[in-house]
């Protein structure tokens, strides 16, 4: 039975006991443990159930790599699901539950998978629930819907707060032992700009639990002033608590620091994602010792060696009173060794090599501990806790040789460089046969913008397990990532650092190597998945071959420990039933993140009302004081209409079209997208991304365009301004400024990069205000300080100046067919100058309106809008837009594929008006219906509407929509079918309906 030591603990403050709950019963611990190690002091060895046969399961591991221990934390608004008891940092009061079993830990009804488990191989699905087809909805779905997951969803809103951080490092350092400290060292000795970061809470890595000795001084010394050291130095940051998540290109980092997890609710954030640019990367993120594949090898009390001796030497807490020791390599004997101290009893050493006779092997054998070499373990004895072992050769096939009563076995079957970061960017790794590893390959590293490497490994990263190796691997590694930062290495010599040398291990991946079929189906890989090494046999007898598909076949790695311990094993034993060697097989995909990230932390601040913030107007108080009703326009929410007393609406809506038709309107364009493009190659650009020319367009004018996609669909329209030589503002429509932006960015950076051009989204820069109706010439002059005489200020033209005493620039367009002036203003004199017009407006009738008046008008005078006539299927001839295609530019985005011959079919619905015969207005989105019907038994369709209104100033309906031909069959009647029955007769007429001429525009 697991139990608290009575000295020793080097992590853990016996002055300061904590309290916690596990499953509803209050347990101690004490300032300094883990959950998992309170847990194993208080003698709580059982802590979860595996997801698939519901089988016991406990500790295996002491870091992020467990499978295992893992539990909901916390309750209520806290609540979170799949958190380790290894990376849990105990506090007081601190709340938590196992997961995945039914009714009790103890006693889970889900076991009773594990007596079926011959009839659940790996693959099962894919071939179970095939068959009755019918059963899949009501049957097969909802069992597998309730059996699915681990943890408990949380339901209430998150009580805690995240944040983001952004730093900027010429060298930054993951990892804080002993290779990652003297990293450090190293590149502040050169002049860099340093970030460290360590994932737990403390510095030094495993050194100190080793017993390593640098310069003839136990390492905590050495790690102790190095610390100081580094603290010291203005141009070196220090974070423990944070994990390096993924790398990026061009030295992009996320990481995530556990701020607050262990001091809940004292207004701190919980987490802080770092956001970091490095102009190079060392990963000093150390190796994950390997557990051996034997039967019962998941049975709780079985742990990896390494973390037996880091919860004894670490938190003094003794997994079991008697442990058996198997392994492969010399390391193991260290936790022997460290038990034997302790007052623990190891009744035997099992070694799968024939002999063992190096440092470790004797002083273990000095301390009277049995030594067997050659020698394994058959199989596990127990259920619910280790009660010992069947002992058989390793080269045979597990007869038993002995058993040895215990209650805890320690495991090591070698160690892996944890390679993940150095991968994630594209870094290659190459197999280490002498130490049955894969590590980084120092010719296939991670490339940078400029074709240098930019990620370094070192120390066990870089596959230097052993101590003496390390500091000197982390100074060679260092030293080149600061070359290629453009730094000039500097620093003292690196301490000598002492321990045993060690034996090579031998490659053991199954125990005994020839297991009978019995054993190989008790032998788990992936802990949590419960895949065993007859599952991934069973995957290569049934053609999957590659490791990738045999992965997702059997589940291997798929855990939310992303196959930190299982992948390895995994893939030995799938080369091995191929035939193949491992290098041969290759390793899975290391994705980000390392460990999992909250999404809490990923969303940071946006949460709440600011989850998606709102843009708004420098007008949008005084919409909200004036009977606004909004409409939301991608995250800008603009005034649909403004309601009066007593008004619907509608009725709104009318008046403000007849207002604006009569007097004068003011609308807030504010929205508008506004992009300026500047460069000597802002023309030729420009050009590129309009169907038309745009750098022939005058300074002081303005030109509409279009702008299509690859394929030759409209995506965008608006008015360009020319401001300068080299300077135009491109107009957008208000819902797509910011993918326009990104449009134009994406082909600057990637395809055009050599092209002279910078772009500057200025959309919430400027307010906007749209003028319009017969009486806008006169409020203008009434305010002052332009000419803006139709002789002075002719249609598309603009004009920089004052207005009322403030700057201005004011554009002579219209979308409204009116007479119309759109004043463009600093923002923070938006509301000034919106004020100013209501006030002077006030003699000649003015009247705000919204979006749906805008609209109304718009399709009066047939003018399209994107969204409403376009849907990604559209191109500018389809809408009559031909004029506005450049018949002169040898190419432009889209020219190639307008000039398809699905593009260039005659049949293709064409933009027209449509006229009801009754003067009804047509249902939105209606469909026309043309004679006869499909395949499907459905009438066949001849085009659809695209936008519908009633006019207040024709009063009637009037539409515009896409018909078969539309061009060549005006004055012809179309049919359009009603949702409840009955149908619209329409006439196809010219989609212009009010002053065709524009002679209301141009007065």
């Amino acid at each position: 039975m697991s139990t608290r030591l009575a000295r020793g603990g080097r992590l853990i403050d016996r002055s300061a006991t904590l309290s916690y709950t596990f499953n509803g019963k209050r347990f101690t611990g004490f300032a300094g443990d883990t959950l998992a190690s309170a847990l194993l002091g208080s003698g709580q060895s059982l802590l979860g159930r595996s997801f698939k046969y519901h089988r016991p399961r406990g500790l295996v591991a002491s870091g992020a790599e467990e499978p295992n221990a893992l539990v909901n934390l916390g309750s209520g608004a806290r609540l979170e699901p799949n958190q380790r008891t290894t990376t849990t940092d105990l506090f007081d009061g601190l709340t938590a539950t196992s997961q995945n079993h039914w009714p009790t830990l103890e006693y889970d009804v889900g076991v009773l998978n594990n007596y079926v488990a011959r009839f659940l191989p790996a693959g099962f699905y894919y071939k179970t629930f095939m068959a009755p087809r019918a059963a899949w909805k009501s049957v097969f779905e909802p069992v597998i819907r309730q059996s699915a997951g681990l943890g408990k969803a949380p339901v209430e809103r998150d009580a805690d707060r995240y944040e983001y951080l952004y730093a900027f490092a010429d060298v930054l350092v993951v990892g804080g032992g002993i290779a990652g400290l003297q990293a450090a060292l190293t590149a502040a000795a050169s002049g860099a700009r340093v970030l460290v970061l360590e994932q737990t809470a403390h510095w030094g890595g495993r050194a100190p639990v080793d017993g390593v000795e640098i310069d003839g001084k136990p390492a905590e010394e050495w790690i102790n002033t190095t610390l100081q050291a580094l603290e010291g130095m203005e141009n070196v940051t220090l974070r423990s608590r944070c994990m390096a998540a993924g790398v990026y290109d061009h030295g992009y980092v996320l990481a995530d620091e556990k701020v607050a997890d262990h001091t809940p609710g004292d207004g701190r954030p919980k987490h802080r994602v770092w956001r970091i640019r490095a102009g190079c990367i060392v990963t000093a993120t150390g190796a994950l010792e390997r557990p051996l594949a034997f039967a019962g090898n998941d049975i709780p009390g079985v742990m990896l060696a390494s973390a037996v001796r880091d919860y004894v030497v670490n938190w003094a807490v003794s997994p079991g009173d008697r442990t058996v020791v198997v392994t492969n390599n010399d390391d193991a004997y260290r936790t022997a060794i460290a038990l034997k101290q302790a007052g623990l009893e190891v009744p035997a050493i099992l070694d799968a090599r024939d002999s063992a006779n190096g440092a470790l092997p004797e002083q273990a054998r000095a301390l009277g501990i049995r030594v067997e070499t050659g020698k394994g373990i058959a199989k596990v004895k127990g259920g619910k806790a280790v009660t010992g072992v069947a002992i058989c050769a390793q080269a045979g096939e597990g007869a038993v040789l002995e058993e040895i009563a215990c209650d805890a076995v320690a495991m090591s079957g070698g160690w892996s460089p944890v390679v993940h970061l150095y991968s994630h960017c594209g870094g290659k790794l190459t197999w280490d046969a002498e130490h049955s590893m894969f590590r980084p390959d120092p010719a296939r590293p991670p490339l940078g913008a400029d074709g240098t490497g930019f990620v370094f490994a070192a120390g066990a990263a870089n596959g230097a397990l052993l101590a003496g190796e390390v500091l000197t691997d982390a100074q060679a590694a260092t030293v080149a990532a600061l070359e290629a930062a453009g730094f000039t290495p500097k620093g003292d010599a690196v301490a000598t650092v002492g321990a045993p040398e060690e034996a090579p291990l031998l490659p053991v991946w199954t125990m005994p190597q020839g297991a009978a079929p019995a054993l190989r189906m008790k032998m788990w890989l992936d802990y949590q998945n419960d895949v065993k090494v007859s599952d991934v046999q069973l995957a290569a007898r049934e053609g999957y071959e590659s490791v990738e598909h045999t992965k997702r076949y059997t589940t291997l790695g798929m855990a939310t420990d992303q196959g930190k311990l299982s992948n390895i094993n995994g893939l030995a034993v799938l080369s091995q039933a191929l035939g193949e060697d491992i290098p041969q097989v290759g390793t899975t995909t290391f994705r980000p993140p390392y460990t999992p990230v909250t999404i809490g932390a990923l969303a940071g601040e946006a949460r709440g009302e600011i989850f998606q913030p709102l843009r708004r107007t420098p007008m949008h108080d005084w919409h909200e004081a004036n009977g606004v009703e909004w409409e939301p326009v991608g995250h800008w929410r603009r005034p649909f209409c403004y309601k009066r007393v007593g008004e619907t609406a509608d009725q709104a809506v009318k008046r403000e079209v007849l207002n604006t038709r009569e007097k004068l309107g003011l609308l807030d364009a504010s929205t508008l997208g506004k992009i300026l493009v500047k460069g000597p190659d802002a023309g030729r650009f420009l050009d590129m991304l309009y169907t038309n020319m745009m750098s022939n367009l005058k300074p002081g004018r303005c030109r509409y365009g279009l702008m299509c996609n690859e394929n030759g669909f409209l995506s965008d329209d608006g008015v360009v301004a020319r401001i300068d030589e080299e300077t135009w503002l491109c107009h957008t429509t208000s819902g797509g400024a910011d993918r326009i932006h990104g449009w134009m960015e994406d082909w600057l950076q990637c395809e055009w990069w050599d092209w002279k051009v910078h772009t500057a989204n200025l959309t919430e820069q400027f307010a906007q205000i749209a003028v319009v109706g017969p009486n806008a010439r006169k409020v203008l002059e009434k305010l002052g300080g332009m000419d803006v005489s139709a002789e002075t200020f002719k249609f598309m033209d603009w004009q920089d100046g004052e207005l009322a005493g403030l700057p201005v620039r004011i554009y002579r367009i219209s979308f409204s067919g009116e007479l119309s002036y759109e004043i463009a203003v600093p923002a923070s004199h938006g509301r000034a100058l919106w004020d100013k017009l209501i006030e002077a407006g006030a003699e000649f009738g003015a009247m705000p309106y919204g979006t749906e008046a805008l609209h109304i008008m718009r399709a009066e005078k047939g003018f399209i809008m994107i969204g409403d006539e376009t849907d990604g299927t559209v191109i500018p001839q389809d809408l009559g837009l031909d004029w506005a295609i450049s018949k002169k530019k040898e190419d432009f985005l889209g020219k190639r594929g307008q000039q398809r011959p699905h593009m260039t079919d005659p049949d293709r619905w064409k933009l027209v008006g449509l006229e009801t015969l009754d003067g009804s207005v047509i249902p939105d989105g209606a469909y026309a219906v043309a004679a006869g019907t499909n395949a499907n038994g459905q009438r066949n369709t001849e085009g659809r509407v695209t936008s519908t209104y009633y006019s207040p100033t024709l009063k009637r309906g009037i539409a515009m929509g896409l018909i078969k031909r539309g061009p060549e069959r005006m004055g012809e009647t179309v049919e359009f079918p009603k949702t409840g029955g009955g149908a619209v007769r329409a006439r196809i007429v010219d989609p212009v309906f009010y002053d065709k001429d524009g002679e209301k525009q141009n007065v």
